[in-house]
């Protein structure tokens, strides 16, 4: 695999990577019909735990057997697949090789009252499953967020010294913080950055509304102008707040909706400047035809085709 020389720009914006970071990056990223684009589309399949199997599989049944993710992912020419231990454990074996997967390594359950979530897997598990990367959720804001952060530092050392890439959900709720402020865009923007201060090579956050949450913030967007009306502004202050796009950020799809909303979200995005999407619920609830339909369109769009 040559990479690209747009994907060489990518890797060295991470300055301080061994070259088995890289190569997992350089994997990720050369993977399925975006390879060497520098654009991601990811699969991530771990709303089983967050949601329960009913909610979030009965939609479309075959979707509780886990090889039916890996399948999906490489079918639809996808960057990665993203999943929980038992999840990649499942499928390890019968797709090693063929998809870059994702190693998520904590989560948390509708029973649970606390905004926190559990570790639920290792470095090492990554590495016996030839993943390419771990994945992590903070919540900014949370009571809980800085024992967050502090696994995570830890996991990530750990990680980056096996060769491990490291991909950062970083999802702001709790505390004082509103249910509109969960999506702000000043909210969304910290949230990215406080993700890639933590030494995240991935970011994943919610697409941004034009609400602003923090009064101190809202001064500060309007005295300087910074230009958040649409989406595609929005996403490019996000990217911006990413080292001024020296970190890939992807945009999650969000809870189950109409095809033509989502692509009109995602053309915004794109145009904002997005590394890519993530795309769960969205895709593996639908059946087969239907999901790889959709996610050929998504692809599309990131190639400037739709």
């Amino acid at each position: 695999m040559r990479v690209t020389d747009t994907v060489r720009t990518i890797l060295s914006g991470y300055e301080s990577e061994t070259p088995g970071v890289k190569a997992n990056l350089a994997r990720i990223l050369m993977q399925g019909r975006l390879g060497g684009t520098g654009k991601l589309v990811i699969l991530p399949v771990d709303q089983g735990f967050e949601h329960g199997p009913a909610r979030s599989f009965a939609p479309n049944p075959p979707a509780y057997d886990p090889h039916y993710h890996f399948d999906l992912a490489l079918e639809a020419g996808l960057s990665a697949y993203a999943a929980p231990l038992g999840m990649i454990e499942a499928g390890a074996g019968s797709f090693a090789g063929q998809i870059p997967t994702i190693l998520k390594m904590n989560s948390a359950n509708s029973l649970s009252r606390l905004k926190d979530q559990a570790v639920t897997a290792s470095v090492a598990d990554a590495l016996r499953l030839g993943c390419s990367a771990i994945g992590f959720t903070i919540y900014p804001a949370s009571d809980d967020q800085f024992e967050m952060m502090e696994e995570i530092r830890d996991l990530a050392k750990e990680a980056k010294a096996s060769g491990l890439a490291v991909v950062v959900w970083s999802y702001p709720r709790g505390g004082d913080l509103s249910k509109e402020g969960e999506t702000a865009v000043d909210i969304c923007a910290y949230a990215a950055h406080m993700a890639c201060l933590l030494g995240a090579h991935i970011i994943k956050v919610k697409p941004p509304t034009a609400a602003l949450e923090l009064d101190a913030a809202a001064k500060v967007y309007r005295d300087r102008g910074v230009l958040v009306s649409t989406l595609a502004e929005r996403t490019a202050h996000v990217v911006q707040s990413c080292f001024n796009g020296r970190r890939m950020v992807v945009f999650s799809g969000g809870e189950a909706r109409d095809t033509e909303g989502l692509l009109n979200e995602i053309r915004q995005l794109r145009d904002g400047g997005a590394t890519g999407s993530i795309v769960g619920r969205n895709a593996f609830q639908r059946p087969r035809e239907e999901a790889l339909e959709l996610l050929g369109q998504i692809v599309d769009i990131y190639l400037g085709k739709a």
